[in-house]
């Protein structure tokens, strides 16, 4: 039988999944594990390292037992993004737990980064704001944390990655250390425009680039796996991305007016950018990928607590008393079962507050509580945060004058919730179409794969693309729910350290 199938590994915060994609696009296996998320003070969010491997190998034993070793024609890895780990070249290591993107202890730094007034000269190297979101504070940590880190770093000692890097350095038994440009380019450590480690940045977080990985492009030979228990050797891995980058790619291969929103424990809202184009302030301009061809930019607003936020509403109000279907159920009915919140607005800072906002310091409130106030307004509050999260991002997008929203494309679990989906569209104004691939940061991956096996192009991959369920907008909850809108950011504003306008 033809090695025609691509494996891809899709490791993510709370779970990692191995899936199994056919030359049609077609997932034909899928494994899938938890993760654990540790969070040892306020503010600090880390995972252990060689659980992330151990788990990643776990769901791609079995899923390669599925379809058989035979037929395994490649590997693609999509990530987790920004989140950093650092390891010990010579004993491929873990020096400490992996800072996850969520992880604000570098707050301090990043602080101080704009006291010095680097603000400016950041974002235009990079298409970045100051946030501890971003690797380069981290790995600034990091060091700082390590006895004689520095010089170690500088050495060659130490590695220091995203979890693409550190995970390729495993498959392949530490024979290659690479990252793909689009997990490179939320590292605020790579020049936009030339495609590079920048020699500034590098100076100005004080980061060794002999610590840092070679970047090469999404689609392409990373390496092949090496000395890993019941992994066959020999094995390419074709393609890597960040999860969300991943996503975009797999909704529609980046076609302009075609907006992504990953929901998820955080989300990401991302639009295809033809250049990079660092104006807008409130976001991110990002490298999207390089198909092996071309780069595709991409305009992000990234949002720490989305799935986050309902799950803590859950939590907090005793819903996680029910398990698997009995608790989507209940999330679904729940806020179907009031006419509104009754005024109540939860504003899920639970680590601070990413895009528009960028706030590090602003923390969750929930405001607007009455007597009144029941369960099921506090968890309609809690869904439709992450409706007003994405809708405050598409607003700034709205200032890119190559910006276009004809659909909002959707995925990632919650998007399982049609409550939520119905009022994204009305509250938006424009269709919600949600890819009937759950796994697509995973297809992503693999498309990119299968590009770079086959050297395919675009009209030759876009048959490949999962269909879409499509949600259409109704007028008149569209004006009603955006006077709801008003009353969110009137509650935003009242969670912010130092409030400002979109």
């Amino acid at each position: 039988m033809a090695r025609d199938i691509i494996i891809a590994l899709d490791e993510g915060t709370s779970n990692v999944k191995a899936v199994a994609i056919d030359p049609a696009g077609r997932v034909v296996a899928k494994v899938a594990r938890p993760l654990s998320v540790l969070t040892p003070q306020p503010g600090w969010v880390e995972q252990d390292g060689e659980e992330l491997v151990a788990g990643s190998l776990t769901v791609l034993r079995e899923a390669i037992a599925r379809v058989g070793e035979t037929r395994i024609a490649a590997l693609a890895i999509s990530n987790q993004r920004e989140t950093v780990i650092g390891w010990e070249r010579a004993t491929s290591l873990p020096l400490a737990p992996a800072l996850t993107w969520q992880c604000s202890r570098s707050a301090a730094f990043c602080e101080q980064l704009r006291r010095d007034k680097q603000e400016a000269r950041i974002r235009s190297v990079t298409g970045l704001p100051i946030a501890p979101l971003f690797s380069a504070s981290k790995m600034r940590w990091l060091l700082d944390s390590l006895d004689e880190g520095d010089m170690r770093a500088a050495s060659g000692e130490i590695c220091l990655g995203t979890i693409d890097a550190w995970l390729l350095w495993r498959l392949t038994g530490g024979a290659q250390f690479r990252c793909d440009v689009s997990n490179a380019a939320r590292t605020q450590l790579f020049n936009l425009q030339r495609g590079e480690w920048d020699a500034e940045m590098l100076a100005l977080f004080g980061i060794p680039v002999a610590a840092l990985p070679e970047v090469r492009p999404s689609s392409g030979a990373f390496g092949v796996t090496a000395g890993v228990d019941g992994i066959p050797a020999g094995l390419p891995i074709l393609a890597m991305i960040g999860d969300s980058h991943a996503a975009l790619y797999g909704h529609g291969l980046g076609k302009a007016g075609g907006v992504k929103a990953t929901y998820g424990t955080g989300s990401s809202v991302m639009a295809p950018l033809p250049v990079a184009d660092t104006a807008i302030t409130q976001l991110a301009t990002t490298i999207a990928w390089h198909d092996g061809e071309r780069y595709v930019y991409g305009l992000e607003g990234n949002i720490p607590h989305t799935g986050d936020g309902v799950a803590w509403m859950a939590q907090m109000t005793g819903l996680t008393d029910g398990k698997g279907q009995v608790l989507s159920q209940a999330l679904h009915d729940l806020p179907a079962s009031v006419a509104s919140t009754g005024g109540v607005y939860f504003v899920p800072a639970l680590t601070g507050y990413g895009a528009p906002w960028w706030d590090d310091r602003a923390r969750g409130t929930v405001s607007g509580l009455s007597r009144g106030t029941s369960r099921a307004h506090l968890i309609r509050a809690a869904i439709e945060a992450i409706a007003y999260q994405i809708a405050d991002v598409i607003d700034a997008m709205r200032q890119h004058p190559d910006f276009h929203l004809h659909t909002l494309m959707v995925d990632g679990g919650p998007t399982q919730n049609a409550w939520l989906m119905q009022f994204q569209a009305d509250l938006l104004g424009c269709p919600v179409a949600r890819s009937d691939t759950p796994e697509l940061s995973a297809l992503g991956a693999g498309l990119l794969a299968r590009r770079a096996l086959g050297q395919l192009n675009d009209s030759q991959l876009l048959p490949l693309l999962p269909e879409h369920d499509l949600w259409q907008p109704d007028e008149r909850r569209h004006v009603l729910y955006q006077q709801s809108l008003a009353g969110w950011r009137d509650a935003v504003q009242r969670t912010l350290w130092q409030p400002h306008g979109v």
